[in-house]
């Protein structure tokens, strides 16, 4: 019986991982992998011939890493909406931000377990992110100040659109907001959908590590 729901290609250089996250997502009934790559190259080319839902990548690797990767799909606008998701041993910092930056819907760790992987994937489809904790109170650390060099936005955020992408840095979904703002979950996407124009990024990512370093987010305790 054919299955449908999520597409996904898997790119590591190490066969059994990509046996493993094979495994862990076809254990899911709603998502499908339907390739693999062992390079940056072949992930690249690989996605730009089948147009995967998302895209699971590893970040070192032969060739090309993972980095350049979600940097070049983003580029394409043969493959600008395929999700990518970095999925790698690392969580360093020279990693993280230039991923994210470049538009990674989502950055776990290997470690994070089967769980957090196939829910990375299936919040990416639904157009939202997810990052490993542990990386999360990293960003949120670090971006602690307004950052000097902020990209300027297309056109000017309004006070609401403002008030959102805070929240969306602080890891609220559509609903999370909907709920505190008392508005409807539909007006929310529509506010991102706007914020993300006005700000030229690919993904509620890109607003958040816009809003993190303008300092739009709430002050959020840190252990």
């Amino acid at each position: 019986m054919l299955r449908v729901g999520i597409r996904v290609l898997i790119a590591d250089d190490q066969a059994m991982v990509r046996q493993g996250l094979r495994r862990i997502l076809e254990s899911q009934p709603d998502i499908t992998v339907i390739g693999e790559a062992a390079d940056g190259v072949e992930a690249l080319a690989a996605a730009a011939t089948t147009l995967p839902d998302v895209l699971l990548v590893d970040v070192r690797m032969p060739r090309m890493d993972g980095i350049e990767v979600t940097r070049r799909m983003a580029a394409s606008p043969v493959t600008r909406a395929v999700k990518v998701v970095v999925v790698t041993t690392f969580d360093l910092d020279e990693y993280v931000y230039p991923a994210l930056r470049y538009g990674a819907s989502g950055f776990l760790l290997k470690r994070s377990g089967p769980t957090l992987i196939i829910e990375a994937v299936r919040a990416a489809m639904a157009g939202d992110s997810l990052i490993s904790p542990s990386i999360t109170v990293r960003l949120l650390k670090h971006v602690t100040q307004p950052s000097p060099a902020l990209p300027v936005p297309v056109e000017a955020l309004t006070p609401r659109e403002v008030e959102i992408a805070g929240r969306v840095a602080e890891g609220r979904t559509n609903a999370d907001i909907a709920a505190e703002l008392f508005i409807s979950p539909g007006t929310v996407k529509t506010h991102v959908a706007n914020i993300q124009r006005k700000l030229n990024v690919r993904n509620r990512v890109g607003v958040a590590v816009y809003a993190w370093e303008a300092g739009y987010a709430a002050q959020i305790p840190v252990e």
